[in-house]
Order: structure tokens, then C-alpha cells, then sequence
């Protein structure tokens, strides 16, 4: 931590609001930032009152933040990777370069689970194994393990250095106990798991590669691609996910993950043709776009393998 004075602060702050007008940024990322690095509320920022503070913390050196505002401005750098953290629901996440920054759209991965264990089912969904696949910097897994205190929670990535993040954010928030790492692509760490999962909630990749040239730079520039592509068309995980995950789920377990704005049709066709799958929806996110798709494994699937 370092301390300066609000006085410096605000010199600063006013400073770099300009430079962002001048380079065409909204000037309220100065104030995010500030939130996050700063801990100044919105207040105190909109009414400049922190300048009368003689002591404010900051989560790094003013001369570093000066120059990760600088590539901000000139490298479009996300202002949470200057920070290094995202808020998301009511954590505060870790998060670099190595993770993709979790988007408040996601949130409602979480609302979504909480309103399907709470629906009448022939079998008992929150409790049991539930997993997030791809956890990136461990946002939604955090949130299962939260909200399904009965559930033994398990969360995959095949990035090294995104599991040593979610690990460090579920230490952070007291959830490290409730959760098993295990680097891997998609399931293949949870072989010794094959129909044993109550859930699998997932932000797969979704985006076609076709579509990268159009994506923001700060997306396009400093996310991890391996986070972001999704194949030529964009389904190339999804589609993996919908014929493997019946292996895994028990009969009436959860299918559920966000996908990208106009795949809602497709996805659902997908999953109505597998044919391991019932109560097919897509729900949309705050704005109204189609945004989730929700399934069960069927339990006619189940007897017809067997299981």
C-alpha cells in the first residue's frame, strides 16, 4: 500500500479525466479506477470532498498509475487489469491478463441456478457435485459455492495461470474449502466424476473467429483469445459441451451456460437434436438479448443408456 494525500489525488485525477476527454475516453473510468486502487467512494469523487483527506491508500504507486493510465489510453488496457481486480455480484475479484474479466451479464448465471434448485424436481439438484468448466478467475464457481452451501463444488481450466488466480480469489474470499481445482480441459480431470454431477454451469468461448477484427481493442488486445474463441463458428465448445456433458449430469442434472447474441436458436437445436436433453430454454440477460441456455438431462436418455 501506499499512501498519498488527497490534495495529490485530486491533482491527479482532474489530470487524468482530461487526458481521457482528449483521447476520446469516457472520463468516468478515471473515477472506476480510482474506486478500485483508491477505495474512494462515488460520492467523495462526484463532490471532490477526498481532497480535504490527508491520507488515502492506494493499492499501488501513483507513478505506476500513471503509467498504466497512460497505456490505457494509448493501448486501450482495461482498466481492471490496471487495477487487478473486476467487481463481480459482491466480490471483488483478481484478475491479469491471463483471465478473461468477468462481465455483470455472467452474474446471471448465478440467478439462474438459484432459481432452478428452488423449482420442484424428482431429484434433489443443490446439493451434490455442481461445476463451473472454464473457470477462468474462479467468478462463477465462487458464486456456486456461495449459493449451494450443501453442494460440493468443482472448477476446471486449462490455464495454469487462470487456476492460480481462482484459487487466490476463493482463498480471499473464504471459499477455498467449498471448491476442487483441477487443471484440464473441460471435464477431462473429472473422469473418476462420470455421472455424478447435479449441475455444469459454463462461460465457454463463444465468439467466431470471423468476428475478431470487429471485437474492442481492449477485448481484442489483452484478453486471453483462449478465453474468447469459440472456432469458425463460434460453437465449436458449446457443441462439445452439449454431446459430452450427458456422461457427466445425473438424470435431471443441470445444463446451463451464457452464449453469444443471436446463437440462442442454433443452441437449442443442438441440444434438442443430441437427444439427451429436456426443458430446453434460452433466457435473456438485462438487456433483453438472448444470452443463457438452460436444459436438463433427460431421464428418458438415462434409462435408454442404461444408467
Amino acid at each position: 500500500m501506499v499512501i498519498v494525500s488527497g490534495e495529490k489525488l485530486y491533482w491527479w485525477r482532474r489530470q487524468a479525466r482530461e487526458a481521457a476527454i482528449a483521447s476520446d475516453i469516457a472520463p468516468v473510468e478515471v473515477d472506476w479506477l480510482l474506486e478500485l486502487v483508491a477505495g474512494v467512494d462515488k460520492l467523495s469523487l462526484s463532490m471532490a470532498s477526498f481532497r480535504e483527506r490527508d491520507q488515502i491508500r492506494l493499492s499501488l504507486p501513483l507513478s505506476m498509475l500513471t503509467q498504466q493510465w497512460r497505456r490505457r489510453l494509448q493501448e486501450s488496457l482495461p482498466v481492471q487489469y490496471i487495477a487487478g481486480v473486476a467487481p463481480w455480484r459482491h466480490f471483488q475479484l483478481k484478475v491479469s491478463p491471463d483471465v478473461f474479466i468477468p462481465r455483470p451479464e455472467t452474474e446471471l448465471l448465478i440467478d439462474l441456478v438459484a432459481k432452478v434448485v428452488e423449482e420442484p424436481s424428482e431429484v434433489e439438484i443443490s446439493s451434490g457435485n455442481w461445476v463451473d468448466l472454464g473457470t477462468g478467475s474462479g467468478a462463477i464457481s465462487l458464486g456456486l459455492a456461495e449459493l449451494l452451501t450443501n453442494a460440493s463444488i468443482y472448477a476446471t481450466d486449462c490455464s495454469d495461470a487462470a487456476l492460480t488466480i481462482a484459487k487466490e480469489n476463493a482463498v480471499n474470499l473464504g471459499l477455498s474449502s467449498r471448491i476442487t481445482f483441477s487443471q484440464g480441459s473441460w471435464w477431462s480431470p473429472l473422469a473418476n466424476l462420470k455421472g455424478k454431477f447435479s449441475g455444469m454451469v459454463s462461460n465457454p468461448p463463444y465468439i467466431p473467429t470471423t468476428l475478431f477484427s470487429q471485437l474492442q481493442p481492449e477485448v481484442a488486445r489483452h484478453e486471453p483469445h483462449l478465453a474468447l474463441s469459440g472456432g469458425a463458428d463460434g460453437l465449436e465448445h458449446i457443441r462439445y459441451l452439449i454431446q459430452t456433458a450427458p456422461d457427466y449430469l445425473i438424470p435431471g442434472g443441470v445444463w446451463l451456460i451464457e452464449i453469444m447474441v443471436g446463437q440462442g436458436e442454433q443452441v437449442a437445436a443442438m441440444l434438442e437434436e443430441q437427444g439427451s436433453y429436456t426443458k430446453i430454454n434460452i433466457f435473456p440477460d438485462l438487456a433483453g438479448i438472448d444470452r443463457f441456455a438452460l436444459a436438463y438431462r433427460s431421464y428418458c436418455a438415462a434409462r435408454f443408456q442404461g444408467k
